[in-house]
C-alpha cells in the first residue's frame, strides 16, 4: 500500500506543478477531481473510510467519516494514524488549513483539512475529537458561505490555484493574499505576489492576521487600469503574542489589462512592518 500511495504522491507533485499540462493530457499524471461537497457527501458516506495524503509533506493517514452534513466531521482511523497527523503539523495540533488529497478507492478528491482536535470522538485512536475536511462548495459551522482558506488549499490540491488568481479581481486577491499568511502558506502567497520572495522564512513570525477593513471600487471602473491602491486595516498577533496594526494602502499592477494583477509585496511589507525588514 505504501508504494502505490509513493507513486500516487509523485504523479501528484508532477499535477500541482505542471496542472495545464496534465489537464490536456491525462496519461502523463493522475487525475484529481475537484467535485462539489453534494456529490462527494455520497461517495464518503458516513462511517466509509478513506486515505488522506498531505500535499506539502508527501505523508498520508486513514480516516473515518463520522458526521458532518457541511463538511465531513472525520477522525483518524487509528492511535498510528493520529500519530502520523500530528507529524504533518509539526507535533502540535493548529486550525491551520491543509491541502490534501483524499484517496477513496480509484478516486483522487482535492480537499482541505485543519488540524485541531475538537467536538466528540467515538474511535481508540488517541485523537481527543474530530477533524474537518472540505471540499469545494462546502461550509463552515458558523457561516452559509465557503470558507476561503479551505477553498483556496482545494484549488492547490486540485492543481488550480494559478488559474484563480489570474481571472481574481483585486479584492479578492487581497483577501486571499492575507488568508495566505493566516495559513502560513507560501504557494498562495507567492502566486499573487509580484515579487519572488523566500516567504518561508518570513511567515512563521505571523502567528494570526485578519483583514479588518479594505475600500472596494467597483470592478468594472479598473478594466483599464494597469495600477492600484487600495486602504485596508489589518490587524496581526506575532509568534511572540504581540498585537499590531496597518492601516494604509496595498498596491496591485498588472503589465496590461488583460494580464493578471499582483501584490506589490516588498511595498506591503515595508509599509506594514509586518516582516523582517527588506
Amino acid at each position: 500500500m505504501r508504494s502505490v500511495i509513493t507513486v500516487i504522491l509523485l504523479s501528484i507533485t508532477l499535477f500541482i506543478n505542471c496542472s495545464n499540462v496534465l489537464a490536456k493530457n491525462e496519461s502523463v499524471g493522475i487525475r484529481i477531481d475537484m467535485l462539489p461537497w453534494e456529490k462527494v457527501y455520497g461517495i464518503l458516506p458516513k462511517y466509509s473510510k478513506f486515505t488522506v495524503l498531505d500535499v506539502e509533506t508527501g505523508k498520508f493517514f486513514k480516516v473515518q467519516r463520522r458526521a458532518g452534513n457541511r463538511h465531513a466531521d472525520v477522525q483518524p482511523l487509528t492511535s498510528k494514524d493520529t500519530k502520523i497527523m500530528k507529524e504533518i503539523y509539526g507535533g502540535k495540533w493548529s486550525w491551520k488549513r491543509r491541502a490534501i488529497i483524499v484517496i477513496h478507492h480509484d478516486q483522487r478528491i482535492a480537499a482541505s483539512m485543519h488540524g485541531m482536535p475538537h467536538g466528540a470522538g467515538a474511535l481508540e485512536n488517541d485523537f481527543p475529537g474530530h477533524f474537518c475536511i472540505h471540499f469545494y462548495g462546502s461550509k463552515t459551522h458558523r457561516t452559509n458561505s465557503m470558507d476561503l482558506s479551505h477553498k483556496l488549499m482545494i484549488l492547490k490540491a486540485a492543481g488550480k490555484l494559478q488559474e484563480y488568481v489570474t481571472s481574481a479581481d483585486p479584492f479578492e486577491l487581497i483577501n486571499a493574499y492575507v488568508a495566505g499568511f493566516k495559513q502560513q502558506d507560501s504557494r498562495i502567497i507567492s502566486t499573487i505576489s509580484l515579487q519572488q520572495i523566500d516567504w518561508k522564512e518570513h511567515i512563521q513570525s505571523v502567528e494570526n492576521i485578519n483583514l479588518n477593513r479594505m475600500s472596494v471600487f467597483p470592478v468594472k471602473d479598473l478594466v483599464n487600469k494597469i495600477s492600484l491602491e487600495v486602504p485596508v486595516e489589518i490587524e496581526w498577533v506575532s509568534k511572540n503574542s504581540e498585537r499590531k496594526y496597518f492601516k494604509g494602502d496595498i498596491y496591485l499592477f498588472r503589465f496590461s489589462p488583460a494580464d493578471a494583477w499582483k501584490i506589490d509585496s516588498i511595498r506591503f511589507l515595508k509599509d506594514s512592518r509586518i516582516l523582517k525588514e527588506f
